[in-house]
């Protein structure tokens, strides 16, 4: 009797721990889980203010082990980097973000490549610009 305990124990206990890992890697692999990778990268674009210049904009997107999305914005025309993007939601190709360095916010739409964004930059006291994002990293 000894030595089937001591045989069915150990594969018990492998079976158990490895059902119990069933549910998570499903939850790993959920298709409709929100991916922030396609948005993680560097995107550039211009704004057209109209009767001023143009603006080339920078913009840099990263995503933490968790998922949590941050990023900053450049306008190398300006010399002037770096400014925080204080909040960015990507999903199901919706990004939105905002920053108060600027201040305003971004709401835009990613094509199926995942190559580019078409948006509307929106800053207190202008009419909306639409700009465009193409990915460049």
């Amino acid at each position: 009797m000894k030595n089937t305990r001591a045989f069915w124990f150990p594969l018990g206990l492998v079976l158990l721990l490895g059902l119990g890992m069933v549910p998570a890697l499903c939850v790993a692999a959920d298709p409709t889980a929100s991916d922030p990778t396609p948005i993680v990268g560097t995107w550039e674009g211009t704004l057209d203010p109209g009767a001023q210049p143009k603006k080339k904009v920078v913009v840099h997107i990263s995503a933490s082990q968790d998922g949590t999305l941050s990023g900053t914005i450049d306008y190398p025309d300006q010399d002037v980097s770096g400014i925080i993007i204080n909040a960015i939601t990507y999903k199901e190709s919706k990004l939105h973000f905002e920053s108060t360095g600027i201040p305003g916010f971004c709401d835009g739409i990613m094509n199926k490549e995942n190559s580019e964004i078409t948006a509307s930059w929106n800053q207190q006291g202008i009419a909306p610009l639409s700009l465009v994002l193409k990915r460049t990293r």
